[in-house]
Parts: C-alpha cells; sequence; structure tokens
C-alpha cells in the first residue's frame, strides 16, 4: 500500500529543527519521499493537520518477558505463558511510541519472528537471548541454599544462561549467536536483584570477556555488558564491550574511556527512580531494597558527568513486571539535564547508531522504515508530550502500518492553540 501523508511539521532530529508543510510518501514499508509538493493519484491520503511527525522511538535496554519484579518467578513459568504475557508488554511498548527494542535478556527469535510475522503486534524486537553469567553472578538468580542448575536453554524468559571459564563463556556466545541473538548481553558486575553477589562485584575474568567479544564480533555483532563502578565498566571496555548498561557510578577516567573507546552508555535512570518509588509495593524482596537505594542515589550524578564529558549515550529503561508502564517518564528524569533534543536523539539518531542500523531507522528520510509518531504538540519545546504518550501521542506507525491512529478523533485547533505559546 502506498500512503502520502500531508500537512506534515516534520522533525529533523539530526538539524534539531521542524520543517513544517511536508508531505511523506510512504511505500512497501519504507519513506520514498519527503517533500512539500508530492502529488500521486493511487496513494492512501492521510492529513496530518500541521502536527509534528517524528521518526519512532528506541528503547535499548528492555526485558519484554520479565512478567514480574521477582525474577525468580521466572524459573516456574510456563514459556508459553511467559510469551503470551510478553505479547501484552511488547503492544504496550508500540503504543507508547517505541517502534525498536532491544531486549537486554530474556526474549528469542520466536517472540522476535512473532513480531515480524505479524502473529504479535509490538516494536521490532532485536534480542540478545540468554544473559551470559558466571555463578553467581547477576544472572544466576539462585538463593544459597539451591544447588541444582535452574537453566533452561529452551525456555523464554529465563534471562541468565551460567557459563564459566573461557571455554563455557565462548561455547555459549557461539549459542546464543546460533539461535539468532542480534548482540550478546554479559553481566559483568553484581546487580540490584540478584541474590548473592554485591553491586561493587566485577564479574567474568578479562579473558572470558574477551572471548565473549571475540565471537560476537566474529558474528557481526558487539557485546553489551551490565556494569555499575567504574572498575567494572573500565574491565569491560578494555576487553572489547561496546555497550555499557546501566554506569551509574561512573567516574571521569571512565567516561574518558567510553569516548576513547567510541563505546556507547545505556543509561537507565527511570528503573531505579521506580524501585524506589514502588519496589516494595510491586513485590521487591525487601533483602535488595538497600542495593535499589546505592545505585538510585548516585544515578542522576553519573548520568549528568556523562553528558557532561560528551559521552554516546542511548536511551533505555530496563523496566520490569508492573514497572512497565513508567517506560516514558525517562523522557522526564533526562530533561533534566539534557535538551529537549538531546533525549530524542538518545531515542532515535544514537539508538540507530548503537545498533548499527543506520539510514534504518532513527530519521525521517527516504529509504528508511516508515515508522514515525504523529504528535499533538512540540517535543522541542516540552518533552513531556511525549511522556504523557497517551494523550500526545495520537499515532504511532511501524513499517508503513498504522498500529495507533487517532487522527480523526483530535483536533487541529489544539495543537495549533499549544504551537502559539
Amino acid at each position: 500500500m502506498t500512503i502520502l501523508l500531508k500537512n506534515c511539521t516534520a522533525l529533523d532530529v539530526t538539524a534539531g529543527e521542524m520543517k513544517p508543510d511536508q508531505s511523506i510518501m510512504i511505500e512497501n514499508g519504507l519513506i520514498k519521499e519527503i517533500g512539500e509538493k508530492i502529488d500521486t493519484q493511487t496513494a492512501r491520503i492521510v492529513d496530518a493537520q500541521g502536527r509534528v511527525v517524528m521518526p519512532g522511538m528506541a528503547d535499548a535496554h528492555v526485558h519484554v518477558t520479565q512478567l514480574a519484579t521477582d525474577m525468580r518467578f521466572l524459573n516456574d513459568a510456563a514459556p508459553s505463558y511467559v510469551s503470551a504475557q510478553s505479547s501484552v508488554v511488547m503492544r504496550e511498548m508500540l503504543r507508547r511510541g517505541f517502534t525498536t527494542v532491544r531486549d537486554a535478556g530474556g526474549a528469542d527469535y520466536g517472540l522476535a519472528a512473532a513480531v515480524e510475522d505479524g502473529l504479535f503486534v509490538g516494536p521490532r524486537l532485536l534480542f540478545s537471548g540468554h544473559a551470559l553469567s558466571q555463578t553467581g553472578g547477576h544472572g544466576d538468580q539462585r538463593s544459597k541454599g539451591i544447588d541444582r542448575d535452574v537453566f533452561c536453554p529452551t525456555c523464554v524468559g529465563r534471562p541468565g544462561h551460567i557459563c564459566d571459564g573461557v571455554d563455557a563463556v565462548r561455547r555459549a556466545a557461539r549459542d546464543e549467536l546460533r539461535k539468532g541473538a542480534h548482540q550478546i548481553k554479559i553481566m559483568a558486575s553484581g546487580g540490584v536483584i540478584s541474590p548473592t553477589d554485591k553491586i561493587s562485584n566485577t564479574q567474568f575474568s578479562p579473558d572470558e570477556i574477551r572471548a565473549a567479544v571475540d565471537e560476537a564480533e566474529a558474528h557481526g555483532t558487539y557485546v553489551m555488558a551490565h556494569a555499575y563502578t567504574p572498575r567494572a565498566i573500565s574491565r569491560a571496555l578494555s576487553s572489547g564491550v561496546r555497550s555499557i548498561e546501566h554506569g551509574n557510578m561512573i567516574d571521569e577516567a571512565t567516561a574518558d574511556l567510553l569516548i576513547q573507546k567510541q563505546a556507547f552508555l545505556v543509561p537507565t535512570i527511570v528503573v531505579y527512580w521506580a524501585m524506589h518509588r514502588e519496589g516494595a509495593a510491586s513485590g521487591i524482596a525487601d533483602v535488595f531494597q538497600s542495593k535499589v537505594a546505592e545505585v538510585h542515589n548516585i544515578a542522576m550524578r553519573g548520568f549528568e558527568l556523562a553528558h557532561r564529558k560528551g559521552v554516546k549515550m542511548a536511551y533505555g529503561t530496563d523496566l520490569i513486571g508492573v514497572l512497565h508502564r513508567h517506560q516514558n517518564y525517562e523522557f522526564a528524569l533526562r530533561s533534566e539535564i539534557q535538551k529537549p533534543i538531546e533525549v530524542i536523539r538518545s531515542a532515535t539518531t544514537m539508538a540507530a547508531e548503537l545498533f548499527n542500523m543506520q539510514g534504518k531507522i532513527g530519521v525521517l528520510a527516504p529509504g528508511t522504515h516508515a515508522d514515525l509518531l504523529i504528535i499533538e504538540g512540540d517535543p522541542l519545546r516540552d518533552i513531556s508530550v511525549l511522556q504523557n504518550h497517551a494523550e500526545s501521542i495520537v499515532a504511532v506507525m511501524k513499517g508503513g502500518e498504522f498500529f495507533v491512529n487517532r487522527l480523526d478523533n483530535t483536533s487541529a485547533h489544539a495543537w495549533r492553540q499549544n504551537r502559539k505559546r
């Protein structure tokens, strides 16, 4: 189907400016043409009524299979139930404006294929498969009293693949890549909701990390690493990791190393805000609350430092269970430090670069996927229009198909009034 979206105020995220009176021609799921005047006799005409049209957004750190704040829930959950519930999680992410997401452990080729084939409604899913963890690491959810291995290599949702030693790490990485993983995820430090480690722990030896990196690079992809402390981050970067997840305790030297290595940081500020605020009510055990407080109290400081130093940062949230609903609140938190266009770029052009998908997503340009949002309001003036997605995002298109379309039920008058303010 060919669609002509007319009367658009197109957001050029690269230039950071609005282009009024634009039309966008969409054909076979791709943007074919953008300009002030595009003539067509056969296209379906959709009138944006002057509203802002921007690229679909990306979340670089999600867990679509994490259905509960107690990670151990997945040890006994039926894979069929996990898949069914994940379809709901992904559908809601798409409705919030996220047309591409990178899963950081748990999702598999089956979920990605279900979205691709139209069986599930959701964002384009870049999955990591099972995250690699050492024994007793962040991906090892066994309590001290459990000795049996609860890992199920064929079960969707189980986030951690325990492997120790260079050969075991190499084999685990190869197996996830065999199953189609878009990137490899490793646990390089302790975590908040893992039962037997400390935040300050480093995990995997440099040789083990390099084994995962070597296998990913041989496959044409990269490694993302969960890491909080400068020591853990530095070990990961020095071993070739490309994407650091969280990084709350980053210092200036580590920020400089990120820049030197041309690596990315994916802060996930909202998850600590949400856990600190709602953790107990949502089911996070009391034993983890002190670790939540430890990383929450320093998250904004680390983000501000990384921003000030010029570290490349992509948008990520890391939410689980009932906390998924706060996905867009990351915009509000980041805007305390960054300008609106900088936050928007983190969820568009910067994410595209991290995913090695430049020219495919993140911009409105001929040849890119027709992933776009139609917005009631101006996100360059007020980033909260992306936070308040239920009111402000009136249409979501992915691959040339509308999955949200409230254009006929909204008034252009309200948008024009907002523009005058």
